[in-house]
């Protein structure tokens, strides 16, 4: 089941309140207020991308030793155009 966002549409036009609904994908989007009979339209928002909700985890992913373990290298900037290898098993320094 997928959640949307609806918003109430008063009768003179004027937006009203937010809700939110579950319902299948397949199912055709609400026009009315499931409760008040109201109408409503769909508001389109940014979906939630799962797994970089917070920052501590993105940090733990992108760690040196996570990098390593996983076979990546990693360059840090040292210079203008020069980069030194902290992780991995690439050249020890590389320039840009």
């Amino acid at each position: 089941m997928a959640r949307y966002t609806y918003q109430v549409i008063h009768e003179d036009g004027s937006e009203g309140a937010l809700f939110e609904v579950e319902h299948g994908m397949n199912e055709p989007a609400l026009t009315t207020h499931p409760e008040t009979g109201e109408k409503v339209v769909r508001v389109f928002q940014a979906p939630h991308i799962a797994g970089w909700s917070h920052e501590r985890q993105g940090k733990q992913l992108t760690s040196d030793k996570n990098l390593d373990r996983l076979g990546f290298t990693k360059y840090v900037r040292t210079g203008h155009g020069q980069y030194e290898k902290r992780v991995g098993s690439g050249p020890e320094n590389i320039s840009a």
